[in-house]
């Protein structure tokens, strides 16, 4: 059965973050639903550095569909956006519910999740210069970090946005997998998704 996965984006979203994992999990063959988290509906937007991002729909349109995986991108615009949306708010909180997969990189693991309270005893990262908004028992000085028990993946910011997208493939369908879409990208080596394939 397709995987199918909600990937959120504001003015503000970083858009090396939301395009590289909108990309990669377009390669891997899942259904991927970009929606306007923008209070005003719109479709169109810009992002961080001024790339022009377009949503299919808007996401109260979907705040009621099921993913098996909710995709939050950083960008500090968009993160604060995120934060104020009791929408998107809900969805992540429902997901987490449901023992779902959130994965969050950058501002939105402090932005959105710490802000919320919403995995309290979670492991997780984000971008250093977040890392006060994250309890110190928690804070993980990892480009990529999963806890296991929440099922939460966070990464640290535009550099890591691969490595987390790779992940994110892991944790919804496997290395083999996952391999399977690092081969003909010919992926850096020292991510070691060359070694995937062995595993």
């Amino acid at each position: 059965m397709q995987k199918r996965v909600l990937v959120p984006i504001a003015s503000g979203t970083e858009e090396m973050e939301a395009i590289t994992i909108i990309d990669i999990m377009v390669r891997a063959g899942y259904e991927v639903v970009v929606a306007s988290a923008d209070f005003s509906g719109q479709l169109t937007m810009k992002a961080s550095r001024g790339v022009t991002l377009t949503a299919d729909c808007r996401l109260v349109d979907v705040a009621d569909d099921e993913f098996d995986a909710v995709i939050l991108s950083g960008g500090v615009g968009g993160c604060e956006v995120f934060r104020d949306s009791p929408v998107l708010v809900e969805i992540v909180r429902q997901q987490m519910y449901e023992g779902k997969l959130v994965a969050a990189i950058c501002a939105a693991p402090a932005l959105v999740l710490a802000h919320h309270k919403l995995y309290p005893d979670a492991l997780m990262t984000c971008h250093p210069s977040f890392e006060n908004h994250i309890a110190k028992k928690n804070w993980r000085v990892k480009r990529v970090t999963y806890d296991v028990t929440s099922n939460l993946l966070t990464s640290q910011g535009p550099g890591t946005a691969l490595e987390f997208a790779m992940e994110i493939i892991i944790h919804l369908s496997g290395k083999a997998h996952a391999w399977s879409v690092a081969e003909p990208m010919v992926t850096i080596p020292t991510l070691h998704y060359h070694e995937i394939g062995e595993a």
